[in-house]
């Protein structure tokens, strides 16, 4: 896709975009990249589907059942 740079920039089409609410532009060495971003946090999504087990102290001896595996 060719586009013309104005005095205002280049404009992307919304359709390149889609579900994208943010992105980063990065200069490089003769080219210009335009990387989404992640919306969601992976570190904040821990948790969210723990797994059932009959251990009781695994959030004090994490370490030990991490080794043992």
């Amino acid at each position: 896709m060719k586009v013309r740079v104005t005095d205002a920039g280049v404009l992307i089409p919304k359709s390149l975009l889609h579900g994208v609410s943010e992105v980063d532009i990065r200069k490089g060495d003769h080219c210009v990249l335009v990387v989404p971003i992640e919306a969601i946090d992976p570190i904040l999504e821990l948790g969210d589907s723990p797994v059932t087990s009959d251990v009781t102290d695994a959030s004090t001896r994490h370490d030990v059942y991490i080794t043992e595996a």
